[in-house]
């Protein structure tokens, strides 16, 4: 069965973000000064071939924690979906 992974990988809280300050600085620069925080991070999909949903998500979770991310300073949420 094709599943496809939906992964969302942030900084955790507390450490400094860099990309997500100057997304806000320049967005009040725009006039947006509505807009108080920013945390910019990065979205992946991945497409595998396995027997279960189960092992889908337990495969993903191996991938992201090994590979994908920086436990010390990085989180990730994960979804998969049937394909």
């Amino acid at each position: 069965m094709n599943y496809l992974g939906k992964v969302n990988v942030l900084l955790k809280e507390g450490i400094n973000d860099p990309q997500g300050i100057s997304i806000l600085s320049a967005a009040h620069t725009l006039g947006f000064e509505d807009l108080t925080g920013v945390r910019a991070g990065k979205y992946l999909e991945l497409t595998l071939f396995d027997q279960s949903k189960s092992l889908a998500e337990q495969q993903l979770h191996k991938l992201c924690s090994s590979m994908l991310t920086n436990p010390l300073i990085e989180s990730y949420s994960l979804e998969v979906i049937e394909l």
